[in-house]
């Protein structure tokens, strides 16, 4: 038995050579995935004379903060965008996967009567969308979702793959045995899930929570839709992107305006602007997802080691 265990050990260990071979394919790999963000950066720091001489590179001709410097003229309008689109987040977040446990839970029950209609119900939503129209004059109309903040959260609350994903995690995660116990000990269905079940599936809460966050954090089509007219609950996305465009506009209508106009808008950095804006949405969220990767790489490695 002795000699089986040290076979068996012998060969899930690698030598000193393997393990830096490893080690060196595991770094090369990291650095590709840093080296595009840096080179973002960068190019945002770059001045547009030296974009436009020698195009995007490591090393520019010259440096400039002139694309920050564009980006914070907003003033008011930029941090309170910042907020708008932290409290967007953060709230539609919470209660979407809210909404998502407390939907796929049942579907996990197999005692639950209904669970094969509600299966049916998210999956077909994947499959078959009224459209762009239809849902428009749902949430315009019939919710009166315009120009307030639940009109760029509560269209986003329900997703069916999320509530997939969870599904499956409940069945691969959580024994029967486990609801058994805790139902011959006394407690409620709504007690065995807060108090018993919710902490065993934190890895997938975790990873349905970061999902529902970058959704949350990159949507910027629903301001575009239902935001008119009350320009102070806008997020970040949408400010940048209007901005952005705004400057578009400009570079390639510069000989259509007027001398000093023109000068002003072939002065407009509009190339690293791009990359300043990229800056700006993704480092909130880079800084968020470490607080979620640990229970993220809990949750894809549930079901590889066996109990």
């Amino acid at each position: 038995m002795e000699k089986a265990e040290r076979r068996n050990a012998g060969l899930n260990t690698f030598g000193p050579g393997a393990q830096a071979l490893f080690h060196t394919c595991l770094g090369l790999f990291a650095l590709l995935c840093i080296v595009p963000f840096l080179f973002v950066i960068i190019i945002s720091f770059t001045s547009e004379d030296s974009i436009r001489q020698i195009g995007y590179s490591f090393t520019p001709l010259g440096w400039s903060t002139q694309a920050y410097n564009y980006v914070f003229q907003l003033g008011g309008a930029l941090w309170r965008s910042y907020f708008n689109s932290f409290l967007i987040t953060i709230v539609g977040t919470l209660l979407s996967v809210m909404i998502c446990v407390l939907y796929s839970y049942p579907l996990y029950r197999r005692d639950y009567k209904y669970r094969g209609f509600f299966n049916f119900l998210s999956f077909f939503t994947m499959i078959f969308g009224g459209g762009l129209v239809p849902t428009f004059v749902v949430c315009k109309t019939l919710l009166g979702l315009s120009d307030n903040y639940a009109a760029l959260i509560v269209p986003l609350l329900f997703s069916p793959f999320n509530v997939i994903v969870m599904r499956t995690f409940f069945q691969t995660t959580v024994p029967r045995e486990l609801i058994e116990a805790s139902t011959i000990d006394g407690a409620g269905e709504y007690r065995t899930l807060f108090q018993v079940v919710l902490p065993v599936v934190k890895p997938g809460i975790a990873t349905i929570a970061l999902l529902n966050a970058l959704a949350f954090w990159n949507e910027w089509f629903l301001s575009l839709l239902y935001i008119t007219k009350n320009m102070d609950v806008i997020p970040l996305q949408y400010l940048l992107m209007r901005m952005q465009r705004n400057a578009d506009f400009l570079a390639k209508n510069a000989g259509m305006l007027g001398a000093d106009a023109a000068k002003a808008a072939r002065n407009l950095p509009s190339q690293s602007l791009k990359m300043a804006l990229v800056v700006f949405i993704v480092v909130p969220i880079a800084c968020a997802y470490p607080f979620f990767q640990r229970y993220v790489v809990a949750g894809l490695t549930v079901g590889s080691v066996k109990g």
